[in-house]
């Protein structure tokens, strides 16, 4: 098994789902982010690369912060910020 550097992600699952993986990760003895890492590869692996709706945002603008990815949220938020000060 290759190890990558993982990132945090919040989710929000129902409560069936969640009981549901629960009880599969004590038969698997696997920990629920492991089968949630899973199946979101099972869905990845589904999904030809030419129907993904993500591509159509490629290319929208022409540059970015070299941090976006990292800072997103600060720069969300000033942007938010100045659309703020010019409401009508």
């Amino acid at each position: 098994m290759t190890r990558t550097k993982k990132k945090s992600l919040q989710i929000y699952l129902r409560e069936d789902q969640i009981d549901a993986l629960r009880t599969v990760s004590e038969r698997r003895g696997e920990s629920l982010a492991a089968l949630v890492r899973e199946g979101v590869d099972m869905l990845l692996d589904r999904l030809p690369i030419s129907e993904d709706p993500l591509l159509d945002i490629v290319g929208l603008y022409d540059s970015a912060p070299e941090d976006l990815s990292e800072n997103h949220d600060k720069y969300l938020v000033e942007m938010l910020a100045k659309e703020g000060d010019h409401e009508p």
